[in-house]
């Protein structure tokens, strides 16, 4: 019977994080007894940040200590400014061992880990920032966000900061067949490649759609298509013969077009991404290609304030055909 495939996204030791090389250096000089700063991590998801921390809190500690030593809180938990006030304030204030129960050093400080930070308002922020000072003797903080404009300028320099790039395709391409091969999963070469492509450098994303295609295809080879169908991603022959009925049909062609890609039930804003894709890689002239684009931004405006799907594509779609025909 297959495990479950998340399984291998979560790194038991610092080592097995992938493609984050600088952050991995800082962690391993701590862990080999150096001390640590607080740490800000930020960067898309799916990159490894949570894992990360994780990972060197489980070799700083050993598993006895752990649940002891870190305290966790996440988007999910209450961490408005009472509970910064109160809980972690307390976790903070109590002092911490330098020996493990198995008798290997450990770090005297504990970690409190403040998983999407950028969530978190501003005046809870702010009652962090005395604590983080005061408490630096016992406590270290790991604060963890996508975007890093959202955590306010007096936390992001008491904090080491580290960005997590996107994963490299190789990187992906070699942990995805990492899994395949502990899961004896019957994979192609063209399945993996659209895995790595739909996720967009988000690995946690690749490994859950793996995971999709694998109980889809329980015995069977992964293939391209499953995969494609389970991240929802308009088949490239679709968003090809768009653009051609754009380049060279007419409108009549183009309404049909649009509105079978509609009733397809494929997201408009998929659509949009692919399109603009294939429309930087078209043949069109610069000017073209920037009124094409900037009609895209306003579609992609509209969309968001939930605009009709279909009227949006077409408007977007005869703006295509109107700059094609100046060719």
């Amino acid at each position: 019977q297959q495990t479950c495939i998340l399984h291998f996204s979560f790194q038991n030791c610092v080592d097995e994080v992938a493609f984050q090389e600088e952050v991995v250096a800082v962690l391993k000089k701590s862990l080999e007894g150096a001390d640590l700063p607080n740490l800000l991590f930020y960067g898309p998801p799916g990159t490894g940040k949570t894992s990360t921390i994780l990972a060197a809190a489980r070799e700083l500690y050993g598993p006895e200590l752990y649940k002891q030593r870190v305290l966790e809180l996440n988007a999910s938990d209450e961490r408005g400014i009472q509970v910064v006030r109160e809980k972690v304030k307390n976790f903070a204030q109590l002092t911490a061992a330098g020996t493990r129960q198995d008798g290997k050093p450990c770090p005297p400080f504990k970690i409190i880990i403040l998983d999407e930070a950028d969530s978190m308002t501003a005046p809870a922020q702010a009652a962090l920032r005395r604590t983080m000072e005061k408490e630096s003797r016992t406590t270290r903080f790991c604060l963890i966000c996508n975007y890093i404009s959202r955590i306010i300028e007096p936390l992001t320099s008491r904090c080491s900061k580290f960005r997590f790039k996107p994963l490299a395709n190789q990187i992906q391409e070699k942990r995805l067949l990492d899994i395949c091969e502990k899961e004896n999963l019957k994979y192609s070469k063209e399945s993996i490649a659209a895995l790595v492509q739909v996720s967009e450098g988000d690995l946690r994303k690749a490994i859950t759609f793996l995971q999709s295609a694998a109980r889809l295809n329980v015995e069977k080879e992964i293939s391209e298509r499953v995969v494609i169908e389970i991240a929802g991603v308009v088949p490239s022959k679709m968003v090809h013969d768009l653009l051609q009925i754009c380049f060279k049909g007419t409108f009549e062609k183009l309404e049909v077009a649009v509105r079978d890609l509609v009733d397809e039930g494929f997201a408009a804003t998929q659509v949009l991404s692919q399109l603009h894709d294939s429309i930087i890689e078209s043949d069109l002239n610069d000017k073209q290609k920037s009124v094409i684009t900037e009609k895209m931004a306003v579609v992609d405006k509209c969309l968001a304030d939930g605009a009709d799907e279909y009227l949006q594509l077409l408007s977007l779609c005869s703006v295509v055909m109107q700059q094609a025909s100046h060719n």
